[in-house]
């Protein structure tokens, strides 16, 4: 009978640890990750909101990570630390070709479903896109699709070679690197116009920039661009993904979700979605002759 006893304890506590461990718990909680595109402060701070939400809605537990870089984003898929992750568009390509990753959800845009790059410059200083030949020029991130696949493309059909170029890492510090002159034009991400306001990246530094739109133009936008999806790693339980989508729609449907993602990632609504998608900016590689693994390392 003792030995019965302490097989039941034994088991019982092997069970309760295995479940303080299962994903979702309070000591393995699911790792939502954000592409740092923009102040990681207010992406932080957001994101929290998200995963407050998101725990409230499925009694799951979530833990917010915004890392250095796009290419940070993908490469935590590899090594299995990110599970669902908000990406850019190319991010999500390069993911899925190399782990897996899965797009299920998409932001939307006041009902828009796609955005573009846009090329910015100083007011007054280039009357057409192609006197960039030969300037100092700003993207984003090697993994940016606005911010430098589609550009990169527009560039290739205008024959535009920049005599130098940077990366700014997120589409706030090209807007500000644009308007102090430390570089002659830049690329970053388009929204069209709604109730009168612009909604491009330029409106990520009117704090520090009252006068952003009067003092920075657009000079030319990329060809349309699928919205940044939400996406999910491959070998998550099938419960889960259901789960969280449902709670991500839900919280999408209420002003304070609306608001919480407008401030993330300039979306106010979602969609469900599938990898073909996204087959549009896979065509945009092809016309390089490049797959998203190969463009990353040009």
């Amino acid at each position: 009978m003792r030995i019965k006893l302490l097989f039941i304890v034994a088991f019982s506590l092997l069970t309760a640890c295995t479940s303080d461990h299962e994903l979702g718990s309070v000591k393995n909680p699911i790792k939502l990750f954000l592409i740092p595109g923009q102040d990681p402060g207010v992406l932080e701070d957001n994101g929290n909101k998200v995963a407050k939400f998101l725990q409230e809605k499925s009694n799951l537990h979530f833990e917010v990570k915004v890392p250095p870089s796009y290419i940070a984003v993908v490469e935590a898929f590899g090594s299995n630390r990110a599970d669902i992750a908000v990406m850019n568009t190319f991010g999500y390509i390069l993911a899925h070709e190399k782990y897996g990753v899965e797009a299920h959800l998409m932001g939307v845009h006041f009902g828009q479903k796609s955005y573009q790059g846009q090329i910015i410059a100083k007011k007054g200083k280039f009357k057409k896109i192609e006197e960039l030949d030969g300037k100092k020029f700003a993207y984003v991130d090697p993994a940016s699709t606005s911010g430098f696949l589609l550009p990169t493309e527009l560039f290739k059909k205008k024959n535009i070679k920049p005599k130098e170029f940077i990366f700014g890492g997120k589409h706030d510090t090209v807007v500000a690197m644009v308007y102090q002159g430390q570089v002659d034009a830049g690329a970053t991400f388009h929204t069209p116009v709604q109730e009168g306001k612009p909604q491009d990246a330029r409106k990520l530094v009117l704090t520090q920039f009252p006068n952003v739109f009067e003092k920075i133009e657009v000079l030319a936008l990329t060809d349309p661009i699928p919205n940044d999806p939400i996406v999910f790693r491959k070998d998550l339980p099938l419960p889960l993904k259901i789960k969280v989508k449902e709670a991500l729609v839900d919280y999408l449907k209420s002003k304070e979700g609306q608001d919480t993602f407008m401030k993330l990632y300039n979306m106010n609504g979602v969609i469900a979605v599938t990898d073909e998608h996204y087959d549009e900016v896979r065509k945009a590689l092809q016309r390089l002759g490049k797959t998203a693994q190969e463009f990353i390392r040009k």
